[in-house]
């Protein structure tokens, strides 16, 4: 976190004071390496501290902070760009030293999770902060699941050969496709181009940005929805019922712009069926606030056992970033020769992300993050995979079992 922070800090200051593009350049790419870090480290320091029976709640929090900043970034971005003499842009990117100072700081605040301080070999201090944490001197049972966990650990090497081997396979195959399938939701097309999308839409300059702060605002919201239910009713009822409302909007609006634009792309919006439109949108991003956005950080993070976390949280951050880039950069070009079949695209892949969830993901809801192999043992794909050595100890199974 502090790497990250420190990172994102000078990032952000050398984009503010930018005199030429390639400042510009160097000062985004140490905002990447900030943002890599932190997505990195935050999830998976959130799951090791976290109870489990709030530890998906608790989680969410990354989210939370994560909308917050797309709402605050849509805010000041309408807020600069007002300004007069033409330096609002360096104001907007400037106030990012903010959480870049607030990152730094907090790492030296923030105390180490037990599980990396077992690892350095510390382990009345483990116990200590674990009793802390979870406010009881009672912790025994999963303190001793934090030990054999560390212990298994120890005999890995290589965590990054390790996840390749079979009995990890549910995990690697999870860290892969979660922030796969996360990107082709289409979320990237609203969120990243709400501008121009409103724009091509009809609502203008100003009303673009509005529009951005409206989708931001329901972000948030939704947000507080999935921090609220996910620890109540479990990952998969979010995962399925965020999938089939994301579906029905996004051909909603696919089926709108066909109506009203056609294959030319030509044509416009009176202010009832802008609205429609609108509202379309703005369900279409509720439903992704309170399921594959936040669960796809989440998910993750609580799968791997401690010898292949670091690893797999890795992958999934890397393969979050990688197709976020990608769509980033072949939007345009796929809006203007599938105009309104790009809605439909995506809606296709989460009818098999949706129908992915249904099959093999299962629900981790209140299990303790060193026992969730004994998930994966129980399901009846993944079970032939995980063997009996592969999980920890049975203290909880009844938690497991009421799961």
């Amino acid at each position: 976190m502090f790497v990250g922070g420190v990172a994102f800090l000078h990032g952000a200051i050398l984009n503010a004071v930018a005199m030429n593009i390639e400042v510009l350049i160097i000062g985004r790419l140490l905002l990447g390496v900030g943002v890599g870090f932190a997505n990195q480290s935050v999830p998976v320091y959130l799951s090791e501290m976290a109870p489990a029976n709030i530890r998906g709640a608790l989680n969410i929090g990354f989210q939370m902070a994560i909308t917050l900043g797309i709402l605050a970034a849509g805010l000041i971005n309408y807020g600069t760009s007002k300004i007069e003499g033409g330096w609002g842009w360096r104001l907007s990117l400037g106030l990012a030293v903010v959480p870049a100072v607030v990152l730094t700081i907090g790492s030296f605040v923030l105390p180490d999770t037990p599980n990396s301080i077992l690892e350095r070999g510390q382990t009345e201090k483990a116990r200590q902060m674990l009793q802390k944490i979870r406010g009881t001197q009672h912790v025994d049972a999963e303190f001793q699941d934090l030990v054999d966990a560390t212990e298994a650990s120890k005999k890995v090497n290589n965590p990054w050969k390790n996840i390749l081997q079979p009995r990890y396979r549910p995990q690697l195959l999870l860290c892969i496709l979660i922030p796969f399938f996360q990107q082709l939701t289409g979320i990237n097309v609203i969120m990243f181009y709400a501008p121009v999308l409103f724009k091509t839409l009809g609502f203008g300059d100003d009303a673009s940005l509005m529009s951005a702060v409206i989708t931001g605002t329901v972000n948030v919201v939704a947000t507080i929805v999935s921090i609220y239910s996910v620890d109540r009713f479990g990952r998969r009822v979010l995962f399925l019922e965020g999938g089939m409302q994301m579906f029905v909007f996004q051909v909603a609006v696919g089926v709108t712009i066909a109506i009203k634009f056609g294959l030319n792309g030509e044509g416009t919006l009176a202010k009832g069926d802008a609205n429609m439109l609108l509202f379309f949108i703005c369900a279409y991003v509720a439903a992704f606030a309170w399921s594959w956005g936040p669960l796809g950080w989440l998910v993750p993070s609580e799968i791997c056992p401690l010898e292949i976390r670091s690893a797999g949280q890795a992958i999934n951050v890397a393969v979050n970033m990688i197709f976020t880039f990608i769509i980033g950069q072949v939007f345009l070009t796929m809006l203007c020769h599938m105009k309104f079949g790009l809605f439909f695209f995506f809606g296709s892949f989460v009818v098999i992300m949706t129908a992915f969830v249904f099959c093999l993901v299962p629900e981790t809801k209140n299990v303790h993050i060193e026992e969730m192999n004994e998930v994966w043992k129980q399901h009846w794909f993944w079970g032939k995979y995980v063997k009996d050595e592969a999980a920890i100890g049975m203290r909880r199974s009844d938690e497991i079992r009421d799961v």
